[in-house]
This record gives structure tokens, sequence and C-alpha cells, in this order.
């Protein structure tokens, strides 16, 4: 039985969509450690319309990241289907890694998000602040549903009050994190 073709969201506002989004919960990956805590990203527009993404997780008590580019799979198209590119691994970025990111529902607001792909293998959700309440979590996770997710695997993201500030944290130098996601740690 074949799944339905995806909603994605039409006519995303790159510009109101930049800015600080916490994870409030995603399919555990391999690129990210199973005891990170605080996880985030920012998006920053560029110049030439394509867009900063910096990934941030806490893992140890140390802060591990990092940056990648996002633009639009068509360019052409008005869904808020994007492409995002890291090179990897962190500490010495030689090896390109391109994923999609779909915005399969964004509030009118641009507060909270549900972001997916094509073969619902990472599945996030996203909000402006560090907790989403349950009532729209779990209209996500309906929708996620919906959109044939097994949202079984979700995982609940843990969010300190107030949110870590990247100047405050040491950092993972060396990629520790990024080599312990590898093998699953």
């Amino acid at each position: 039985m074949s799944k339905k073709a995806m909603e994605v969201v039409k006519g995303l506002d790159l510009q109101r969509y930049m800015g600080r989004w916490y994870e409030i919960a995603s399919f555990p990956s391999r690129f990210q450690p199973k005891d990170g805590i605080n996880t985030r990203a920012t998006y920053t527009l560029k110049d030439d319309g394509t867009v900063n993404v910096l990934n941030e997780t806490w893992s140890g008590g140390k802060r591990g990241f990092i940056e990648g580019t996002a633009y639009k799979a068509d360019p052409k198209s008005d869904e808020a289907k994007l492409k995002v590119k890291f090179y990897v691994p962190p500490f010495l970025p030689i090896i390109p890694v391109t994923g999609d990111y779909w915005v399969l529902y964004l509030d009118d607001d641009y507060q909270y998000a549900l972001i997916g792909q094509p073969s619902r293998s990472y599945l996030w959700i996203l909000c402006r602040q560090t907790h989403l309440d349950d009532e729209i979590y779990n209209q996500l996770v309906q929708k996620a549903t919906e959109e044939g997710y097994d949202v079984s695997k979700l995982k609940k993201t843990t969010q300190t009050e107030p949110p870590p500030e990247s100047e405050d944290a040491p950092a993972d130098t060396k990629g520790i994190w990024w080599f312990k996601s590898l093998f699953g740690k």
C-alpha cells in the first residue's frame, strides 16, 4: 500500500521563518547525540536568498553544533520544500551531506512548526519557545500521523529554563558528539 503524497506549506515567508526554533520533539537520528538537550536551530537569511542554518545541542555539558545552508528545492515552486546542506565532520568540514527539509505545518503566527521529509524517516516539532502547549503538541502529532509518520518514534527533547547561551557553554571543539553519534551513542 503506497502512502499518500505529503502536504506541505505553501507560500512560506522565509523572512518571517528566520530566527531561533527550539526542538520540542524529534525522531532520534544518528546525527544527534542520544543524551542531547536544549537542541535548537537558528536560521538567518543571506543576501543571496539562501539560509544559514546553525544547529546546536548540549551533550555532557558541552555545546555541539554544525552549520549549513538551506535553499528552496525548486525556486519556482511556492511549496515549503527546502534542501539543507551540511559539511561533515564538523571539525573538518569536507564531505557534503544534503537532506530534505519540508515544512508540513506552520501556524499563522510562525510560532510552531512540523518539519519532515519524503522518506518519513525524520520528523521534528519546533517552537519559538522552549515549551509547547500539550494541546498544540497533540495536534502536530495528529498531523504527522495523517501524513504517514510512525509517531511512536517521537521523543521529546529536554529544554531547560532559561535556555543556555552559546557563548556561555564550553564547546565540543573535537566533534566528539559527532563521532559518538556515528556509533549510536
